[in-house]
C-alpha cells in the first residue's frame, strides 16, 4: 500500500476512534454518571475503560471542550462542564435520560396506551407485517411540572409483551426495552421541522396556538439494526433546543 494512502486511512481510524470515545464521554455525562463540576477520571482510566490511546482519549475530551461539555483547568485536569447538558451531546438519549443530566424531574401524562394492529405505513416504517400489534403510547411529557413534549411512540409489542402493562406516567420506554427485553437503542432516522402549535397542541403544551414547536420524527433502531419503535415528539419552542456538530464531508 502506498504509504500516503495508508496514513490517511490511519487518520480516517483514529479519527473514527476519538469521535466514538467523544460520544461515549458525552453519553456518561448527559445520564448523570458524572455531573457538572466534576472532575473526569484521569486520561489512562479513561484510556483503559474506553479501550483506546490516550492521544485518542485527549483529542475526544479537546472535542467536548470545544462542544462546552467538558472544561479543562491546568494541572488539574478535565471537568464537566456547568452547563454540559444545556445542549444535548450527538447521542442518542431517551427524553428520560436527558431530563436527568440537567438535574430535573421527568414525568409524563399518558393519553394513550393501547394495543392495537399496525397500519400498513407503520408496518412498512417498523419493517413489520401488516396487522402486526403494536403498542401505541402517547404522553405529555414534564419537566419539574412543566409541560414541554407531546411524544408519540409505536413499537412492536413483540418486542417487550411487558410494555402492556407498564406505568408510563414515570417509566422510561427505552429503559423497559434496555432491562427488561435486552434492546439497546443504538441509533436512528431523524427529521426536524419547525411549525406553529395550533389549538390543539397549544392546549396539551400550555402555549399559544401561534407559538413555535419543534417536531422530530424518528425511527429508533436496536443494537441488531431492527427497527425498535417509529416516533413523533413535538416540542414546546421555548423548552427544547437541538444541538448538532457538523463536519465537512470528506472528499
Amino acid at each position: 500500500m502506498d504509504a500516503g494512502v495508508a496514513d490517511a486511512a490511519l487518520e480516517v481510524i483514529n479519527g473514527s476512534r476519538a469521535d466514538e470515545a467523544r460520544d461515549a464521554i458525552a453519553e456518561r455525562i448527559a445520564t448523570g454518571r458524572w455531573r457538572a463540576g466534576q472532575r473526569l477520571p484521569s486520561e489512562r482510566r479513561l484510556s483503559a475503560a474506553l479501550g483506546v490511546s490516550r492521544v485518542t482519549v485527549r483529542k475526544a475530551l479537546a472535542t467536548l471542550v470545544e462542544d462546552g461539555v467538558v472544561e479543562v483547568a491546568h494541572g488539574r485536569g478535565w471537568f464537566v462542564a456547568a452547563e454540559a447538558a444545556s445542549d444535548e451531546p450527538n447521542v442518542l438519549l431517551s427524553f428520560t435520560a436527558m431530563a436527568h443530566a440537567r438535574g430535573l424531574t421527568p414525568t409524563a401524562t399518558v393519553r394513550a396506551h393501547v394495543v392495537r394492529e399496525a397500519t400498513i405505513d407503520e408496518a412498512e416504517q417498523l419493517r413489520i407485517a401488516p396487522g402486526a400489534h403494536v403498542l401505541e403510547l402517547e404522553r405529555v411529557r414534564l419537566l419539574n411540572g412543566i409541560p414541554v413534549a407531546l411524544d408519540r411512540n409505536v413499537v412492536p409489542i413483540a418486542h417487550c409483551p411487558d410494555l402492556a402493562d407498564a406505568d408510563f406516567t414515570i417509566a422510561s420506554l427505552y429503559a423497559i426495552l434496555r432491562d427488561e427485553a435486552g434492546l439497546i437503542p443504538s441509533s436512528a432516522d431523524t427529521t426536524v421541522e419547525a411549525a406553529e402549535a395550533g389549538d390543539a397542541i397549544a392546549e396539551l403544551l400550555d402555549v399559544s396556538p401561534t407559538s413555535p414547536v419543534l417536531i422530530t420524527t424518528q425511527t429508533t433502531y436496536d443494537q441488531h439494526g431492527r427497527a425498535l419503535d417509529a416516533s413523533r415528539i413535538t416540542y414546546r419552542g421555548d423548552r427544547h433546543r437541538f444541538h448538532a456538530r457538523l463536519t465537512v464531508a470528506r472528499t
